[in-house]
């Protein structure tokens, strides 16, 4: 056996993701699952119906690298539908094994080594993985809790960020795991600073369609930013299919030709026969959307309330899956070890944020809870967490 360290240097730090240790957790224990968003229900008939006929119409091949044109162009009318972006699909769009590889494939392809990457934390585990793979560093800036409850920025700590090395402003909005929507004027000086410093964003969107309070403005659409933006969504979570990994990356050709040469050789292609259904998912009318936004909004109001009753502080939020909640009030201090111990006590599992923060002790006292499930495992986790 070699005595070499077969995991280079650079990769050590990462372990295995807090979303996995928790999920087998849950597995292990019995507890109920509110700590991986996933939905425990499945997404729009229509879709599930066009991923079955694909199937079996042989749909099973290689699909070309950048996606079937029929999504590509449902991705472009989708942009063009809710957010008034024109997009090319021949050029400005390519789809990608879920916002995972899309977002790997963007800093890999737009870093060079010792490049900064300006990011808020906490941040998707996948954010800093990314960076460190690129060889470039992280510059983060915290998001913290006001007196109203809602997370913010210093706009000090947002322009000390920057430097002459940045390249790139990696923005998740609405934002996992705080529930963010960033607001109009945050978002307005993140793009001066982008344009000040000659800096690309790469903006996640994947929870676009999930705001409850607040409106979602892509940072595309703002003067100046649309060709530096690249934005990034997926199927995931507006249709509940979180396991069919299909994603994408809009742009300005420049930016998606580059994303388009690193995706290349990571996955090459990806669910070719799922292409064909959620290219019919986007195309879903109106009411759709509205419904789950209207459903997700009823399922965040009774996790809040179940939550506040249990004992925790709760930080309400303003978009996505998922709710942030204090545990000093119950006589915790470490989110890691409160979570590890919270499927014993009462039988529920969440996630510590602090693991998605450069800065822990900013975090060390939070969790994040999903509210993605069905209305009566919320409230049966609501009952379980009374035993705090």
């Amino acid at each position: 056996m070699s005595s070499r360290e077969p995991l280079v240097e650079r990769m050590r730090p990462f372990g295995t993701t807090i979303f996995s240790e928790m999920s087998a957790l849950a597995a292990r224990t019995g507890a109920i699952n509110l700590g991986q968003g996933f939905p425990d229900t499945d997404g729009p008939p229509e879709m599930l119906a066009a991923a079955v006929q694909a199937l079996s119409s042989g749909a099973n091949q290689y699909p070309p690298l950048p996606g079937i044109p029929a999504l590509r162009h449902a991705i472009a009318a989708h942009e063009q539908r809710f957010w008034g972006l024109s997009r090319d699909p021949d050029s400005e769009v390519v789809v990608t094994a879920g916002a995972t590889e899309a977002i790997a494939a963007a800093v890999l392809a737009l870093c060079e080594p010792g490049d900064e990457v300006v990011c808020f934390e906490p941040y998707y585990d996948s954010y800093a993985a990314s960076i460190t793979l690129a060889g470039a560093v992280r510059r983060p800036v915290t998001l913290r809790p006001g007196p109203d409850g809602r997370y913010g920025f210093d706009e000090a700590e947002l322009r000390a960020a920057f430097g002459p090395r940045t390249r790139l402003v990696l923005l998740n909005t609405p934002h996992n795991p705080t529930g963010k929507v960033f607001t109009a004027e945050e978002l307005a000086l993140i793009a001066a600073l982008c344009q000040e410093h000659d800096t690309w964003a790469v903006t996640d969107e994947v929870y676009e369609h999930l705001v409850f309070d607040g409106v979602h403005t892509p940072m595309a659409t703002l003067p100046g930013m649309r060709e530096r933006t690249l934005r990034i969504s997926s199927a995931g979570k507006t249709f509940s299919c979180t396991g069919w990994k299909v994603g994408w990356a809009t742009g300005p050709a420049p930016l998606v030709s580059a994303v388009q040469r690193v995706k290349q050789f990571l996955t090459f292609v990806n669910a070719s026969p799922l292409q064909p259904a959620v290219a019919v998912a986007l195309a879903l009318p109106e009411s759709y959307f509205t419904g789950l936004t209207a459903g997700l909004r009823a399922n965040r109001d009774r996790l809040v309330a179940g939550l506040t009753a249990a004992g925790f502080d709760v930080l309400a939020p303003e978009g996505t899956y998922f709710v942030t909640a204090d545990i000093r009030p119950l006589g915790g201090t470490d989110g890691v070890a409160f979570c590890r111990e919270l499927p014993g006590r009462c039988g529920v599992v969440a996630v510590p944020t602090q693991v998605f923060y450069d800065h822990q002790e900013a975090g060390r006292h939070l969790i994040r809870f999903a509210f993605c499930k069905r209305p009566e495992v919320i409230d049966e986790a609501a009952d379980r967490l009374k035993a705090l």
